[in-house]
């Protein structure tokens, strides 16, 4: 599994979160795909993923931007989204011990 291919589950796991709208694009991601023309507009615009450490066995930093479903209680839906990607990190690394860093911003409210 390559690195997209991380960010897409990741991104599926927490689009799975209830009250999770959609995911928000950064804006230096908007600019990229802009520039480049690709208009791809996909889930994964609004994960980012990286490790810290060298040679691949440091901590998993991951950052998610959120926009919640009006309904819902935003800080509820922070920590499911939270919960699901460290639960999905653990089913793509089971091997790793280091905990994740994980970061979870809600953009909006729809």
């Amino acid at each position: 599994m390559n690195g997209t291919a991380h960010i897409d589950e990741v991104a599926r796991a927490v689009l799975g979160v209830e009250g999770v709208a959609f995911l928000k694009p950064g804006v230096a991601q908007q600019v990229r795909s802009a520039l480049a023309g690709t208009g791809r507009a996909g889930a994964t615009r609004g994960v980012r993923m990286s490790r810290s450490g060298g040679g691949g066995e440091g901590t998993w930093d991951v950052d998610v931007h959120i926009v919640v479903l009006g309904e819902a209680r935003a800080v509820d839906v922070a920590r499911g989204t939270r919960a699901a990607v460290a639960e999905c990190l653990r089913r793509m690394f089971p091997e790793t011990t280091a905990p994740a860093r994980i970061t979870v911003t809600v953009t909006g409210l729809l």
